[in-house]
Parts: structure tokens; C-alpha cells; sequence
């Protein structure tokens, strides 16, 4: 009995080790829960042999630091002292690779990884080459512009008249795309977000997917600073994921300040912006750059296009002028509620010499130069939407209008102040109008797949040719699969780091369509593809129909998309587009549900092949058949599905209906397979009926693998479409 007593207790004791060993264990990816700067957003900044400083959370006790990345570390830093007011100083070794890197902090209760957490410089830059990006609105739900060559719309139906194959672009791929764009490109040496980083303030995922896009740039070699905007507010997520309202960093001896122009105010609070006269105060002699989501100015020389202003805010028949050229988000409104915010700001632009001032928030491109009366030159550029399909169309959607559709650019600061925008001028011919920035990701576009199997990456390029680093995140145990690879390709580093595989290669991008696929072997595995539900939910001529799908993949879908076929087999087009494309209704990126938007058809019999191919060319296919015009015999016309799905090696049929075998050729190469009737004594011909009903009535195929095609009778959430997926199952 007392040898029993005494296992139990060494079990019990042992086991109480594991649990204080697996809690020290512990990763999180929550800077706030341990610091308030520096943060994902807000790297610190140093030298080899330099030293940096830290801000703990009250109460937060450090235990230790170290960095890490793909090619070095981890290195240990050592703590060298804390002031009064908490903050720590920490030395870097003198030994560290100049790059970016993961901080690692440990405290007692556990470590955190803290992305873009610190940036070695080899030497201290004499010249800032700023890629700016804004208004990324990445989210966790649907937000989808159409793009496809020179033309950008928000609706797929209008730009149907203008291309045959237009490519959704979720908000959060815009965001991936053009941070992928910059780390590869050796040009940019940061990486400058200037707000709404998320289209909600509370969508957490949406943060999450922002915080990975940071972790892969970073990663790569690029450092990132991240200002808040007023989609970001009230601040709780992202001061929580991405970093402080408010901030400053140096680089050198460039002194960039972050401010919180907060939300519906569209401005700082007096007390932020006495807070940066103490930050400009003790940092004389640096180059100065303010971040700050909204802009300063209105209209200038060339009216709301930009240009030049002259004049002081410290002399008050200046002031009056100038004060109507301010837009209303500083002034307060029509009645200048606010205009001492908006003077005091100005003000310490011409007494600190602050050198440029970059905001976005308004969607257009704007390029004011401001002149004071010393005659220093002071830079405001603000920038369109980089994710946020919520800006001007091309070819616009009113006359008079320009596209504001771009979504980059790059800024050239030297420490003398002088300020280019070198791209924008070779592209352009000027720098002011609201149609003066970079196609990026317009014109570079990364599409990421992930799997449990492997990763697939396709990268479109109708821009120029780039080369330079990228970082995928891939499941342990994948490889490259050069079988599946089109691009030129050099492998870097690997390393796992927080549990996440991520591998750093130099590639090249040249203009046209690129694949390169990570697997664990070569992929028979067809995609898993769904019809879900309509909306309407019963169909009808003469209305537009939503079908939602959900599609997924062992690696990752390639092509996902629909065509419609009469009742004589032939394809049926809307203007130039006979191929209508799958749009994400999420920009997660494991998403597996996605929106086909049908044109309204006549009142006939149709087909509709919903087609999934992955990066090995495995196919899957399923049929939705819209009967409007039933035979006599049927008082409805009816909706039925069937299923159909092939492999590269093999194909195979669930239902009577014959499919074409599968091929890794594109999209387009579905037209070659034969149309699939459902065998469903519902299924009508493809002459209309004089009893044919305006509306639908769904119906189940009796094909194997179809199932019953109900819509809700009202709207439904897509939110509950995974429910509705699990309750048929």
C-alpha cells in the first residue's frame, strides 16, 4: 500500500513538472500580452553591437530575449539595464547578420514571437526608399473588386463588357500581393502601411491574416511599420495583433512619427500632438516623416487634384487663407470647429522642418508640396487603396472621373530633405492628380494556397519582370515539386519557427502566368467540390442567381469557375465573358467557400459546370441544371445537380453523364468536355414550354452524388454555410 502511495505521488509529481514544463513551453504571437513597443508594426532599430529599447507591459516580468530568423540567429540579447519608468535597454551581439528579425521575449509564462520585432541595419542610411502601401481593408468576409488587364470594376457584369476572363481580387490577396511585390523588390528598403489596415476594427481574423502577410515579409528580409487608420478604430484588435495608436521609431538618424488620427474625428488629439513636440524636441537634426491616416490638405494649385501651397500657419492672414485648403477631417467641418488642431499641426511642420507627411483614407492619390515662408519644402503624399475595391473604377463609372484603381508607391527621402517619387514621375509624366501611383498589386497579383499536403503559390505578372525573396509557410515534410514548378527558383533557408515551417527562396517572376507548388509527393487527390444554395433560392428567368459552393483541396485549387450551356450544348456568353469565375467570400486563408454570379438567362433549359482543377490538373466538376422551361407534363421548371470528376491519371463519373478526361492544361480548357444532362425525369428539353412558371422549384437528382438543391427562404448569413454543409452531412 505504501509503495502504491508512493508511485502515485512521483506520478503526481512528474506530472506537475510537465504541466510547469509544457506552460514555460507556451507560444504566443500576442506582442501586447508582453510589450508595448516595439510591436509587429513598430520594429526596433539598431547596429550590430547596438542597443534597443523595450516597453513592458505592467507587470510583465522578462526573463529573457533573443532574435531569429529563417537564415541566422537565434542570437540571445542581453538586458544591460531598466530605468525607472520600467523601460528595458538590451544589447545586441556584435556578431549579428544585419536583417529582420522575430523578437522572442520570455517571461514566466511562457515565450512570445513577436514578428518584425527587431531591424539590424548594416549602417546607418543615408536615404530612405519608402514603398507605401494604405487602406489594405483586408477582411474576414467578402470583398471582391474585378480586374483583368487595363480595366478595374466592382461589378463582374460591367466588366464582362470590357474582358472574357476577369480575375476576382479579394482585398486581403490586393494586401499579400503588394507586400510580396516589395519584399522581393530591392528598391524599397521599408515597407510604410499608412492605415486602415482591416476593413472592420473587430475582425479578428481579418487581423490574423494581416499578422502573417507582416510574419512572411518580415521573414523575407523587409521591415514594417503599420500606422492605424479609422477602420481600425476603436483600436482594441489592433493594438492588441499589430501595434501601439501612436508611436515613434528611428532609423539613423530618420526620426519617423506614427499618429491615431482616431475615427469619426479624423484627426489627433491636442495632447498627441503635444506629445510629438516632445518626441521632435529631443531628436533635433533628424529627417522627420509623419504618418497619419488622414490627409492635411484638400486642394491645392490644381485644386483637389494636388499641387503647390505657399504661406505660414504662424501668421494669421496666411493662416485664413490656408485654413479653407484644409480638408474638414482636420478643421472639423464647414465651421472650423477643430482648426486649432489642424494650425498647431502645421505649425510644427514649419518649426520642426518635418519633411514629409504620408496619410491615405480618401481612396484617391494626392501629392501636395507646401512651402514656408524659410523656404523649406514639405512633402504631403497621400495614397489611394492598396486592398479596397471602394475607389474609382476603369474606365470610370461617372464621365468626368479618373481611375484611382493603382494602389503603390515608392518614396525616395534623403537626409538633406529632399524628397522623389522617382516611379510615379517615369509612369506619369507628374506627381500631382488622383490617378499617380504604382499598378501594384493591380498588375502583380499572388494567389496562396494551402493544404494539408503541401502549398501552391500561382503569381500573375503583367507588370514587369521581378526577382528578389519570398517566404511560404509549408506543412512540414513538403518539398518543391519541380514537376509542378514553372518558375526559376533558388532555395535560400528553411526553418520552423513558432511551429511554422516557412521557406525562404529567391525566385523570378517574369510577366505572364507562374506556378510553384510545395507537396509531400505528386498529387491524384481530385478537389472536393459542393453545390451549397442559390440566391434567389429558386431561380428564375430574368434574375441574376448566386451560387455558393464550397471547394477545397489537398494543396490547393487553381482554377475555380463555371460555364453555362444551353439546350443544344452550347456555351452561352454575357457580353465577352462565357466564363464566369469563383469569388472568395472570405479573405481567411484556409477559405473554402466561394460565389459564382450567374447572368440573368432566358426563360429556357440550361446547364451550368461548376469546374475545380488543382496545380496537378485533377479536376473536379459539378452539373446544376436550370429547367425554366419544363415540358408539359411538369407544372414548374425545376433546379437538379449532378456530379462529375476526373484526375490526371484517371477519370470517373458519378453520374450517367459523360465528362472529358482531365488535363493540367488552364481554365479555358473545360470547353472541350461534353455537357453532363442530369438523368432526373425533372431534366426538360431545350424548347421552351407555354407552361413553363417564371420561378424555379428545386429538385434532387436522382444522378449518384447529387444531392437537394434548397435555398433559405429568406437571405441566409453566409456565415452559416459551413453549418448548413455540416448539417447535410
Amino acid at each position: 500500500m505504501k509503495s502504491l502511495k508512493a508511485l502515485v505521488l512521483v506520478v503526481f509529481i512528474l506530472g506537475a513538472l510537465w504541466g510547469m514544463q509544457a506552460a514555460s513551453a507556451k507560444v504566443s504571437y500576442t506582442y501586447s500580452g508582453v510589450l508595448v513597443k516595439p510591436a509587429p508594426g513598430v520594429p526596433a532599430v539598431t547596429t550590430p553591437g547596438g542597443t534597443i529599447t523595450l516597453t513592458p507591459q505592467k507587470g510583465v516580468q522578462i526573463t529573457g530575449l533573443g532574435i531569429i530568423s529563417i537564415l541566422h540567429g537565434p542570437y540571445k540579447l542581453s538586458i544591460v539595464g531598466t530605468d525607472s519608468a520600467g523601460e528595458i535597454e538590451a544589447k545586441v551581439p556584435e556578431d549579428v547578420v544585419p536583417g529582420d528579425y522575430f523578437l522572442i521575449v520570455n517571461t514566466s509564462n511562457g515565450q512570445t514571437i513577436i514578428p518584425n520585432g527587431l531591424y539590424v541595419m548594416a549602417k546607418l542610411p543615408t536615404v530612405l526608399n519608402i514603398a507605401q502601401v494604405s487602406d489594405t481593408h483586408i477582411t474576414s468576409g467578402a470583398k471582391v473588386g474585378y480586374v483583368c488587364g487595363n480595366y478595374f470594376q466592382r461589378d463582374i457584369f460591367k466588366i464582362a463588357q470590357y474582358c472574357s476572363n476577369p480575375i476576382p481580387l479579394h482585398s486581403a490577396v490586393a494586401a499579400d500581393s503588394a507586400y510580396t511585390y516589395w519584399a522581393m523588390n530591392p528598391n524599397a528598403s521599408i515597407i510604410i502601411n499608412t492605415g486602415d489596415d482591416v476593413d472592420t476594427a473587430g475582425d479578428y481574423a481579418g487581423y490574423m491574416v494581416m499578422l502573417h502577410i507582416m510574419e512572411r515579409t518580415a521573414l523575407a528580409g523587409k521591415p514594417i511599420l503599420n500606422i492605424k487608420g479609422n477602420h481600425d478604430d476603436p483600436p482594441t484588435v489592433f493594438t492588441k495583433l499589430i501595434g501601439p495608436r501612436y508611436f515613434y521609431d528611428t532609423i539613423g538618424r530618420f526620426l519617423i512619427i506614427g499618429l491615431d488620427s482616431r475615427g469619426d474625428e479624423g484627426h489627433p488629439s491636442m495632447a498627441q500632438l503635444e506629445w510629438m513636440e516632445n518626441v521632435l524636441e529631443n531628436h533635433k537634426g533628424y529627417t522627420v516623416i509623419v504618418l497619419v491616416h488622414h490627409p492635411f490638405w484638400y486642394k491645392a494649385s490644381l485644386g483637389k487634384y494636388g499641387g503647390y501651397v505657399n504661406g505660414s500657419a504662424f501668421n494669421d492672414t496666411s493662416w485664413n487663407r490656408l485654413l479653407n485648403l484644409v480638408t474638414w477631417y482636420w478643421s472639423g467641418g464647414p465651421n472650423h470647429p477643430t482648426a486649432n488642431i489642424a494650425r498647431r499641426f502645421l505649425e510644427d511642420v514649419e518649426k520642426y522642418n518635418i519633411t514629409l507627411i504620408m496619410s491615405g483614407h480618401i481612396h484617391n492619390d494626392k501629392t501636395v508640396i507646401y512651402t514656408d515662408p524659410e523656404g523649406h519644402v514639405h512633402w504631403f503624399a497621400t495614397l489611394t487603396a492598396t486592398g479596397a475595391p471602394d475607389k474609382e473604377t476603369n474606365p470610370p463609372s461617372k464621365p468626368g472621373r479618373k481611375p484611382t484603381w493603382y494602389g503603390s508607391n515608392l518614396i525616395t527621402v534623403y537626409l538633406n530633405g529632399t524628397v522623389k517619387m522617382t516611379p510615379v514621375m517615369k509612369e506619369f509624366g507628374t506627381l500631382f492628380g488622383n490617378f499617380t501611383s504604382l499598378p501594384v498589386p493591380q498588375r502583380f497579383i499572388v494567389f496562396r494556397h494551402h493544404g494539408p499536403d503541401g502549398t501552391a503559390v500561382e503569381f500573375i505578372n503583367e507588370y514587369k519582370p521581378a526577382s528578389g525573396p519570398v517566404v511560404f509557410s509549408v506543412p512540414e515534410g513538403a518539398g518543391i515539386d519541380p514537376s509542378a514548378t514553372n518558375l526559376t527558383y533558388k532555395l535560400i533557408g528553411e526553418r520552423t519557427i513558432g511551429g511554422v515551417h516557412y521557406v525562404l527562396l529567391n525566385i523570378t517572376v517574369p510577366l505572364g502566368k507562374w506556378q510553384i507548388v510545395f507537396s509531400k509527393g505528386k498529387d491524384t487527390q481530385k478537389p472536393q467540390l459542393t453545390v451549397a444554395y442559390t440566391l434567389p433560392s429558386k431561380p428564375r428567368p430574368g434574375v441574376s442567381t448566386k451560387v455558393y459552393i464550397m471547394a477545397s483541396d489537398n494543396i490547393g485549387i487553381r482554377d475555380l469557375y463555371a460555364r453555362i450551356y444551353d439546350g443544344n450544348g452550347h456555351v452561352v456568353s454575357y457580353k465577352k465573358m462565357s466564363l464566369f469565375p469563383a469569388e472568395p467570400t472570405s479573405g481567411k486563408e484556409n477559405n473554402k467557400y466561394y460565389v459564382v454570379q450567374l447572368p440573368a438567362l432566358n426563360k429556357s433549359n440550361y446547364e451550368v459546370k461548376f469546374i475545380a482543377v488543382d496545380f496537378y490538373g485533377n479536376k473536379a466538376v459539378k452539373t446544376l441544371n436550370f429547367n425554366f422551361a419544363p415540358t408539359s407534363s411538369s407544372s414548374s421548371s425545376t433546379t437538379s445537380t449532378s456530379s462529375t470528376s476526373s484526375s490526371s491519371s484517371s477519370t470517373s463519373s458519378s453520374s450517367s453523364s459523360s465528362s472529358s478526361s482531365s488535363t493540367s492544361s488552364t481554365s479555358s480548357s473545360s470547353s472541350s468536355s461534353t455537357s453532363s444532362s442530369s438523368s432526373s425525369s425533372s431534366t426538360s428539353s431545350s424548347s421552351p414550354s407555354s407552361s413553363s412558371s417564371p420561378s424555379s422549384t428545386p429538385s434532387s437528382s436522382s444522378s449518384k452524388g447529387g444531392w437537394h438543391i434548397c435555398g433559405p427562404a429568406a437571405i441566409i448569413a453566409l456565415a452559416a454555410l459551413p453549418l448548413l454543409l455540416r448539417k447535410r452531412k
